[in-house]
């Protein structure tokens, strides 16, 4: 597809000149001349409600926004991902996350079918499993109930079970031990099966080519760690579940496919926790809290389609990434969650943001020439304000934050809730407005000590915060981020659905395996260093040998 390039687009020109004029403006003047501004700069939808008035914008640059938008064909392209177009040029794939959230009676199709039975389907025989385990019904190969539950993937596969486990562990059943493991490195498995028994463990695999190297290798040495209390083969298929399309590869592990879950290729990993990759989450906090969550994803889907762009979340949110990012020369995005349950969240948004819009190249395979994807990073407040907040209010970066907080915990405790509420709006408030010289000296702080103590201000934040933290809540959050993801890219130019770039190192990995663990030197044929990197490494093998 041929599109104007953006930094020719007349709206694009007019948010360089409007940046210009506003790099020169501080926070402290902007509500200084408009008392309302902090009322009047919100949006809420779906139990979320954003405060965005802390950002260096102004009417005029939300206007520009919307301008931008329409000249990029935004509210299009947002009606062709929904309608089930295939989007993602370069695999030539729908983009249809939302239709695994979407309710029965709804009908999307990809190439003439509707997919909505589909989904539905493998819910529904989630459902069933999940409950079977729950409830003590399925038993191990010697007739003991599953105690403990290991997820083995890696990527998508991993990061939005684990994200999802950890924020919704409230809701979990606690006589159920669940576990991950992601990272080839062999500690990662050993650590997460060393107290467990095998009779009472259950590995799901979650692989959609049931292929993936790092996956299918801790896969293996599950099936061998089970087997070696277990003994018989015919055990693998009472202590292994697969999420995979290939059947094949499946049967030949020696997992019944009666029990493997399958999904699709119209959804990228990084947008599959809604899937059958949660049914690691589905059996923690049961099939009821699961279809709550997605319900969660839902509403706010339904949000990003129908509402209007000026009280649009994903679309304020995702411009606001555009500005910093394109006309401010922000690198980073900080998310910090102010609730211990969303520990994970920002690591789950690194895969979100990153693997999407982390592209240098158009739709149309013209170089940009402008910035893309930030770096997205974070820390559950508070504990982060006593390790990088320093960087953020007295640093040489610009780096915009998402704070995240809730009015009621889940776990009330005295006045701790208030005391993390409390740093929540005090943070914001001390970066957007800073502390002035004079207003140190008027403290009594000695002339040498007033440059030390003195904060510029300016930094820009929104403040987004829901009732607590439920299974609604967090489907909510997560639609927000993939779609305020899809409007970055939209106006980037960009497929935030593909991941090219993961490719060659795992091609590059699978042709060094076997010189690392060949038995005679091997004719090496790579570049001088990681030449000399692999003989080295062999010679330390043979000398702990």
């Amino acid at each position: 597809m041929t599109q104007t390039p953006l930094t020719e687009m007349t709206a694009w020109k007019a948010l360089e000149s409007h940046a210009a004029q506003m790099q020169t403006k501080h926070l402290r003047e902007m509500f200084s001349s408009d008392p309302q501004r902090g009322e009047r700069m919100t949006a809420e939808a779906c139990g979320l409600f954003m405060d965005y008035s802390k950002h260096r914008i102004d009417d005029e640059t939300l206007r520009l926004f919307q301008a931008l938008a329409a000249e990029s064909g935004l509210e299009d392209r947002r009606a062709a991902m929904f309608r089930g177009d295939k989007i993602n040029v370069t695999e030539n794939r729908a983009v249809l996350h939302t239709a695994l959230r979407a309710p029965r009676e709804a009908v999307i199709e990809v190439d003439g079918h509707n997919v909505v039975p589909d989904v539905h389907a493998v819910l529904d025989k989630m459902a069933a499993f999940a409950e079977s385990i729950r409830s003590g019904a399925w038993t191990g190969y010697t007739g003991k109930p599953i105690r403990n539950v290991i997820n083995i993937g890696i990527g998508g596969s991993d990061l939005g079970p684990v994200m999802a486990y950890e924020a919704l562990r409230h809701y979990s059943q606690r006589e159920l031990t669940m576990r991950f493991v992601s990272n080839v490195d062999g500690s990662d498995f050993a650590e997460a099966v060393h107290d467990l028994d095998p009779e009472e463990t259950l590995f799901i695999v979650s692989s959609k080519t049931f292929t993936t190297l790092e996956t299918m290798t801790n896969a293996h040495s599950a099936r061998v760690w089970a087997l070696g209390k277990l003994k018989h083969r015919d055990a693998v298929a009472k202590h292994f579940v697969a999420v995979s399309t290939n059947a094949g590869e499946v049967a030949k592990f020696g997992i019944d496919t009666a029990n493997m879950f399958g999904f699709w290729d119209w959804v990228g990993g990084r947008y599959s926790m809604d899937a059958a990759i949660g049914l690691s989450t589905m059996i923690a906090i049961g099939a009821e809290n699961f279809r709550r969550m997605l319900s969660g994803f839902h509403a706010m889907d339904e949000h990003f389609r129908t509402a209007p762009l000026q009280q649009n979340l994903p679309f304020l949110m995702g411009m606001l990434t555009v500005w910093y990012t394109s006309f401010f020369g922000a690198e980073t995005v900080a998310v910090l969650p102010y609730d211990n349950y969303l520990k994970r969240f920002p690591a789950y948004l690194q895969q979100l943001t990153m693997e999407s819009n982390g592209k240098h190249v158009t739709l149309d395979g013209r170089r940009v020439n402008y910035q893309t994807c930030p770096i997205f990073w974070g820390e559950p407040g508070t504990n982060g304000q006593h390790s990088f907040y320093q960087l953020i209010h007295q640093g040489t970066r610009l780096i915009p934050c998402d704070f995240i907080g809730f009015a009621h915990s889940l776990n009330p405790l005295g006045n701790h809730h208030d005391l993390l509420m409390s740093n929540v709006f005090a943070q914001a408030e001390a970066l957007a407005f800073g502390k002035t010289a004079e207003q140190v000296k008027a403290e009594g702080t000695a002339d040498w000590l007033v440059p030390h103590r003195t904060f510029e201000g300016n930094r820009p934040s929104s403040v987004i915060l829901a009732e607590k933290m439920t299974p609604e809540i967090l489907g909510q959050l997560v639609a927000l981020y993939e779609h305020s993801v899809f409007v970055q890219g939209v106006v980037w130019q960009i497929d935030s659905f593909d991941q090219w770039g993961v490719e060659l190192g795992k091609v590059l990995a699978v042709r060094i395996i076997p010189e690392l663990e060949s038995a005679v030197e091997p004719t090496l044929k790579h570049d001088s260093s990681t030449n000399a990197l692999i003989r080295r490494y062999r010679r330390m093998r043979r000398n702990q040998a």
